[in-house]
């Protein structure tokens, strides 16, 4: 947490002084509108414009008197990030890149359901990674900074705005933007307060109210933040397991050597909001020759033996330089069959986005590329 500091994201102040409303909580929004000499209750109204209409124009919030809305527009904006590039896969995933206010980016994935209209929304909760995976795109660019709770919920809501799914739906309605993944740029533990301040945000009922039931916090073992975000948020745990064996697991994930698989394990094991309702997710990146025998997949059972839990077969994505190579179909197909006769679901994950780069371990930002090519170029 005190490291979280070292890369906390900017003031939510712009330069002419306005205030953005969004990443706020409840609280705070009420006191901003104390603060202009207008009505508590009043931060009910706004919270209802912002999070269930979606609206961004003051002038717009009809419910509310012109001298207030103006008033509001001097002091306040509902600030979204910026979308510079919005790219759509064959297979009608689509990827943003959005720019904050300091000019840093980073980027956001939609994965539609391939049968039904409904589908999750992959965010970002850092600007680049510290975690330096070694199979992972995204670990190769350095942190520059942690994302603020508005620009994490903000990605969300851009998302929303593509998509226009405003009003936020009410009650058993239909989603198209369904789930939310903490699963983009970034270790979300490793800036649990303003992924924690977003989440809450996102699940109040007046306002986006996405279930926490819908929200899947992936995380590759920061394990003291694992037990505090089970007992404060109850949303889902996925972990990015990879290796059954810590000499393994130290080298594709070097958090490993802070956490080991054991202590690892065994915080999975006391994860509040895990039942056999809502299964901890392993995630298992399948990589040719280096983490795909059948001695593994063994290993893997004995691991989460008695554990609420599925484990989802990621085929490695290839990216440029990587040294990597996915393991081959039946390598993958005898993995699987282990596990599943063990008594656990083992999907494989139809890799999804591939040609824009915006499948599992891809995310990294292209303008980050260009710019490294221009500098060793010149």
């Amino acid at each position: 947490m005190a490291k979280a500091a070292l890369f906390a994201p900017p003031p939510a102040r712009l330069a002419d002084g306005r205030r953005d409303l969004v990443g706020l909580t409840r609280e705070e929004l009420a006191a901003e509108v104390a603060g202009i000499g207008e009505a508590p209750f009043r931060a009910k109204q706004i919270w209802h414009w912002i999070y269930h209409q979606g609206e961004t124009d003051f002038a717009r919030m009809t419910t509310m008197a012109k001298p207030m809305r103006d008033k509001l527009a001097e002091n306040f904006v509902v600030g979204r990030p910026e979308t510079v590039v919005a790219q759509t896969s064959t297979d009608e995933t689509r990827k943003f890149l959005f720019r904050f206010r300091d000019g840093q980016e980073a980027e956001t994935v939609y994965i539609p359901d391939p049968e039904e209209d409904r589908g999750a929304v992959c965010l970002s909760s850092q600007v680049g990674c510290t975690l330096s995976c070694t199979f992972c795109h995204t670990g190769t660019q350095r942190l520059m900074r942690n994302l603020g709770a508005a620009e994490i919920v903000g990605q969300f809501m851009a998302a929303r705005d593509s998509y226009g799914e405003w009003p936020s739906p009410k009650g058993e309605t239909p989603r198209l933007l369904s789930t939310i993944v903490l699963m983009g740029m970034g270790e979300p533990l490793y800036n649990y307060d303003n992924v924690a301040r977003a989440m809450r945000i996102v699940m109040d009922g007046e306002g986006i109210a996405l279930s926490r039931r819908r929200i899947t916090l992936s995380t590759s073992g920061v394990v003291p933040m694992m037990d505090r975000a089970g007992t404060e948020l109850g949303v889902n745990l996925a972990v990015s397991l990879h290796a059954v064996r810590d000499e393994l697991r130290d080298e594709l994930v070097p958090l490993n050597r802070k956490y080991p698989i054991a202590e690892l394990i065994a915080a999975c094991r006391r994860y509040p909001a895990a039942s056999n309702a809502r299964r901890i997710t392993f995630e298992y990146v399948m990589l040719k020759g280096v983490n795909d025998s059948e001695a593994d997949a063994r290993l893997l059972v004995e691991l989460i033996a008695g554990l609420p839990a599925k484990v989802n077969l990621i085929p490695f994505n290839p990216w440029p330089g990587s040294a990597y190579e996915t393991s081959t179909p039946t390598a993958i197909r005898r993995f699987a069959a282990i596990v599943m006769d063990a008594g656990y679901a083992a999907p494989v994950r139809t890799p999804r986005g591939q040609d824009i780069l915006a499948a599992c371990g891809q995310l990294k930002t292209e303008t980050v590329l260009a710019r490294h090519a221009q500098k060793t170029s010149g």
